[in-house]
């Protein structure tokens, strides 16, 4: 993980009125892939700060800068999930009220997961089903999905560090596809430039920094 990462708690329907299964999910930010999930039947705190200490210790980026985005939420605002984060070094970044876009790579990932063909729209039948549903969905979304603002490539490959010889290979195909067959690129091959770095809300400007502008 790059700088940060982004928390989604998704309610689950089940078939049965009134009752969730709850998905906590971790996206880092750089790279766009899910770096750990799990579904519970309750909505808490600690479970979150649980999965965040194993996201950690998985990744590797203890000691190191990191901060987490999430909206406002209950777990979110917890006293189990503040000391957490606290003991992690990890800083949180709560959305603004009322701001629906402060955490757009979550909204994004969480859009995508409730427009798949495969979700159940009537509900999931049972805690097993919605996180056997939730472990295809992740394999699908790391690994397969080509992902738009990556360039098309997998959130996986991008976290491998990958994404980079990837783009280039597809440019250096490209072009001499090109020159093979120039009238049917008139206006030139895609764009095959690796993204770089991200930024959550790159076209915010303080006051403070537009005042010195203007």
């Amino acid at each position: 993980m790059k700088s940060g990462l982004g928390i989604s708690l998704i309610y689950c329907a089940s078939v049965i009125k009134g009752q969730f299964y709850y998905l906590y999910m971790f996206e880092d930010i750089y790279s766009r892939k899910i770096v750990g999930y799990e579904v519970h039947e309750r909505e808490c705190g600690e479970l979150a700060a649980q999965l965040m200490q194993r996201n950690m210790l998985r990744e590797q980026c203890f000691n190191q800068p990191l901060v987490l985005h999430s909206d406002n939420g209950a777990p979110m605002k917890c006293l189990t999930m503040k000391a957490k984060l606290e003991e992690l070094g990890v800083t949180a970044s709560l959305s603004r009220p009322s701001v629906s876009n402060d955490n757009p790579y979550s909204e994004a990932l969480f859009r995508t997961l409730k427009y798949r063909p495969q979700w159940p729209s009537k509900g999931f039948k049972s805690l097993t089903e919605t996180r056997e549903w939730v472990e295809k969905f992740v394999t699908w979304y790391n690994y397969e999905h080509k992902h738009s603002k990556l360039k098309f490539v997998s959130p996986g490959k991008r976290h491998a560090m990958q994404d980079n010889d990837i783009l280039f290979n597809r440019k250096t195909v490209l072009e001499a596809a090109r020159e093979r067959n120039p009238k049917r690129w008139p206006n030139g091959i895609r764009n095959c430039e690796p993204i770089g770095a991200v930024m959550l809300n790159p076209d915010h400007v303080p006051d403070e920094e537009t005042k010195k502008v203007a």
